[in-house]
């Protein structure tokens, strides 16, 4: 029976892949791997297929050009349900995310829709991180909190762990974003509609090799859309109050749940 696949996506991941791929298959049962690599010009898309022929868990999606982080998972999501998984992960190729603690996380779908690997509730913490990158996303993370009404402290976390059932739920055909912004975008389409989401606190570890695909380019189209999704929320509540003739709260929080570490 098919049940768990982390999918791995990869461009100049050469240093790093083989040693995530080996901790996953050793930290978790009933788990499959699909690498998405995107032409990488280093070699890491061969190294993929040895490592597919060496072990029957690990699988590879090849596509033709460098199509950025939501194109690869949104490629490696459709992969996967078509072929029945139960669980599917997201997990970072640099060895951020560390496998050990997926097990914690997957038990979390038996009452949950969404499972949020989280650096900044009580319990998560960052290793090895510059002062610079703690600041940038603890600062993005409370720009979204209050722009979207979202009661979640890590939107912008990319260790994650979705039900079959909610990616169905969640129209992917209409995401289009990436980076930072194609998380805030997955979570934000799962609390509109109602899904049951639970953070639960992670270790997050700097990669040693390679260099991070983070732009400032990304990161200004997250704040782009993040307060264009937050203007809509606000009209909305706007035609609302016009529609019915009563105030509504000023802030209406799409709430989930937080996991305390254990």
């Amino acid at each position: 029976m098919l049940e768990t696949l982390v999918i791995i996506p990869t461009y100049n991941e050469i240093e790093n892949l083989e040693s995530i791929v080996d901790r996953v298959l050793a930290s978790n049962d009933h788990t499959d791997v699909l690498v998405v690599d995107d032409a990488s010009p280093d070699g890491t898309g061969d190294l993929a297929d040895r490592l597919a022929a060496r072990h029957p868990e690990v699988h590879v999606l090849h596509r033709a050009t460098k199509d950025g982080l939501g194109g690869a998972y949104l490629a490696g999501f459709a992969w996967g349900l078509e072929r029945g998984y139960w669980a599917l992960v997201e997990m970072d190729a640099d060895g951020s995310h560390q496998p050990e603690q997926l097990p914690r996380m997957v038990e979390q779908l038996v009452d949950h829709d969404l499972v949020l690997g989280s650096r900044w509730v009580p319990g998560g913490e960052v290793v090895n991180w510059p002062r610079r990158r703690l600041l940038l996303s603890r600062g993005g993370n409370a720009y979204t909190r209050v722009a979207l009404a979202i009661d979640v402290r890590d939107a912008t976390g990319g260790y994650r762990v979705f039900s079959a059932e909610a990616l169905r739920r969640i129209d992917l055909s209409r995401v289009s974003s990436q980076g930072y912004c194609f998380q805030v975008d997955l979570l934000w389409r799962a609390l509109k509609r109602g899904l049951r989401v639970v953070e639960v606190p992670i270790t997050f570890v700097e990669r040693e090799h390679g260099e991070s695909k983070m732009s400032s380019s990304i990161v200004v189209e997250s704040l782009l859309r993040v307060s264009v999704w937050g203007l809509r929320r606000r009209i909305a509540d706007v035609r609302e109050v016009m529609r019915h003739g009563h105030r509504l709260p000023s802030v209406r929080h799409l709430s989930h749940r937080v996991l305390p570490r254990t």
